[in-house]
C-alpha cells in the first residue's frame, strides 16, 4: 500500500506508547517556522538528541486563541517569516531520515480544513507525523476526525483542562477514549497531582502535565521556557534550547 494513501507503516499510537516505557516521557514544544523553518529543523534534531522523547511542532497560525502571548507572538513571527504547512511537511520529511522519537501536529483545525483533511493526513503519513493535537476541537466533536486518524493511524491526542478539583462525567469520558497520552492542562489553584491520579484511574494511556505541575504525571511538557528562549535569541536559540532540554531531561530520567 502507498503511504501517501493508506496508513503508517508504523502506528502512530504505537510509537508514542513506546516513549513512556518504564520511564517518564519528557514532551518538547516549538513553533514550526519560529524563527525560521532552518532553525526548527536544527532545534527537532537538537531536541532529539538531548533527551527528548516526544517533539510537539505548531503549525503556525493567524488566530491561536488557546495559546499565552509568548506562544502567539511564535506563531506571528513564524507566519511572517514565510512558514508554510508546505514547508513544514518538507522539512519534517528530511528529518525523519535521523530523528526517530514521535513526532506530533499542534494544530487549529481551520489550516486542516483549508488544506483538505484527507489530503494533510496523506502528507502526515507520507513525511512520518505519529499524532496530532487539535486544541480548538471539543470532545464532543472529535469524530470530525476520527476516521482519518483511525485509517492513517495518525493518533488523536487528547486534552483535559483542570479547572476544577472534582472529576466530572466529562473528564471520566475524555479519559476512558483517550489514545496515545492525555495532556491534563491545570488551572489556577488546582491540585494537579491529585486530578492526574483521580484521571489515570479512568484512562488506559499515559497522563503528561507541563513541566512542574504534577508527579503523578506519567511524563511532562516543555513548551513555554523553550518558545521563550527561541523568541529571544531567534537564528542563535539551538545551543540555549539544548542546553535548558539536557538539564530538565537529567531531572526526569
Amino acid at each position: 500500500m502507498n503511504k501517501a494513501n493508506g496508513a503508517n507503516e508504523i502506528n502512530g499510537v504505537t510509537r508514542i506508547t513506546k516513549a513512556f516505557e518504564g520511564k517518564k516521557a519528557l514532551i518538547a514544544y516549538i513553533i514550526g517556522g519560529d524563527p525560521n523553518i532552518e532553525t526548527t529543523e536544527e532545534l527537532i534534531i537538537a531536541l532529539a538528541n538531548s533527551g527528548v522523547d516526544i517533539i510537539k511542532i505548531g503549525i503556525p497560525f493567524s488566530d491561536p486563541s488557546a495559546e499565552d502571548l509568548d506562544a502567539q507572538s511564535a506563531h506571528e513571527r513564524a507566519l511572517k517569516n514565510g512558514c508554510t504547512t508546505d514547508s513544514l511537511f518538507e522539512m519534517i520529511k528530511r528529518v525523519r531520515e535521523t530523528v526517530k522519537i514521535p513526532l506530533l501536529f499542534v494544530t487549529y483545525i481551520n489550516p486542516v480544513f483549508v488544506y483538505e483533511t484527507d489530503r494533510f493526513f496523506d502528507k502526515c503519513v507520507e513525511c512520518g507525523i505519529d499524532g496530532i493535537i487539535v486544541p480548538d476541537i471539543p470532545f464532543e466533536e472529535k469524530d470530525e476526525l476520527t476516521d482519518v486518524c483511525s485509517k492513517t493511524k495518525v493518533a488523536q491526542i487528547s486534552s483535559i483542562a483542570l479547572n476544577s478539583n472534582k472529576i466530572s462525567e466529562r473528564m471520566e469520558n475524555i479519559a476512558r477514549y483517550a489514545e496515545g497520552f492525555i495532556y491534563c492542562v491545570s488551572g489556577m489553584n488546582i491540585d494537579a497531582s491529585d486530578m492526574v491520579s483521580e484521571i489515570k484511574k479512568n484512562s488506559p494511556v499515559p497522563c503528561v502535565v507541563d513541566w512542574g505541575m504534577a508527579t503523578t504525571a506519567d511524563g511532562f511538557v516543555i513548551g513555554k521556557e523553550i518558545i521563550k528562549l527561541v523568541g529571544q535569541y531567534g537564528r542563535h536559540s539551538v545551543d540555549p534550547v539544548k542546553e535548558f532540554v539536557k538539564e530538565i531531561a537529567e531531572k526526569i530520567k
